[in-house]
Order: structure tokens, then C-alpha cells, then sequence
């Protein structure tokens, strides 16, 4: 059970704070969560969630993940098959997985770069996604570093050099 305070992932809301745990007879316990990056309020089963939850990610986790970028090959997902292409980045995007949303964003940006570099558009699919991703991998970063969302790309691109710069 989630406590009152805790930030937690909601499905594809992204990072949520929960604001209590209300009855609502006949149906049983709710969490009242409210998204750090949109507005509203979110009601939702504590038993038997039908959207995935997950607690946000310790400061650890998201520096060790980060320490990891270096070692990551982004290999960019060439297919002509638009629906393949999609259901490829959903499946990423869905797990919800930090690591998987990292490999995801840097195909993408590879990806794009080659684009670029052959004087081509980049897809509307691989933007969306890409947006995406970045979107919910730095909101659950922001909450874990204790950073502004804005400051979670620098942050991790001053983080990667000095790891670059401590190899050479």
C-alpha cells in the first residue's frame, strides 16, 4: 500500500503524488493521486490496480541508471512498416522500465541524427515517442534527483561528460 506523500508512476499519466486513500463503498479503497504534470485528480482502485503503478525510483537508482548511458549502443529501429514501427515504441514506452526508456530515447535520437545527416525528415512516430519517453523518464528523474524537470537533460548530459572525461 502507497503512503500518503509518496510519488508514485501511474500508467501514462507519468509521476503522481498520492493524496489519500478514501472508501468508496461498495467498491472498497481508492487512492487520490494527483499528477505532478497535469492538472486534475485521479481516483483509482489500491487493490487490484487496472493501470500500472509503481513507486518512483530512489536517487541511487536514477544516478546508477544514469552511470550507465555511456555503456548504452543506440541502434537506431529502421522498419517501413509504420504499425510495426509503433507497437516497437509503445511496447518500450509501456513497461514503464527507466532503462527500456532510456535505450528507447537513444535510438531515437540516433535515429534522427542519421536523418539529419542524409537530409531527411524525421517521422512524425519517432518524434511523438520520442517526446514521450523523454517525457516520463525526466518527470520520474526531477522527483528522484530533486530537480526541476527543465534540469534533468543538462543534468544528465554534465553527468555523462565527467564519466566520458574519467575514462579518458
Amino acid at each position: 500500500m502507497y503512503q500518503i506523500g509518496q510519488y508514485i508512476i501511474y500508467g501514462s499519466t507519468g509521476v503522481c503524488r498520492v493524496e489519500g486513500v478514501v472508501e468508496k463503498p461498495p467498491l472498497g479503497l481508492y487512492y487520490v493521486l494527483s499528477p505532478l504534470y497535469e492538472s486534475g485528480t485521479i481516483y483509482t482502485p489500491a487493490e487490484h490496480p487496472k493501470v500500472f503503478m509503481r513507486p518512483v525510483i530512489s536517487r541511487d537508482e536514477a544516478e546508477a541508471l544514469i552511470d550507465q548511458i555511456p555503456q548504452i549502443v543506440a541502434r537506431p529501429d529502421w522498419t517501413k512498416n509504420l504499425q510495426e514501427l509503433r507497437e516497437h515504441y509503445r511496447t518500450a514506452a509501456c513497461s514503464h522500465n527507466c532503462s527500456d526508456l532510456i535505450r528507447l530515447t537513444m535510438s531515437i535520437h540516433a535515429k534522427k541524427k542519421e536523418q539529419e545527416e542524409r537530409g531527411r525528415r524525421f517521422g512524425q512516430v519517432d518524434e511523438r515517442f520520442m517526446k514521450q519517453a523523454e517525457s516520463s523518464l525526466f518527470g520520474e528523474f526531477a522527483v528522484a534527483l530533486g530537480i526541476p524537470k527543465e534540469e534533468v537533460h543538462a543534468y544528465i548530459s554534465r553527468r555523462v561528460e565527467n564519466l566520458r572525461a574519467m575514462q579518458v
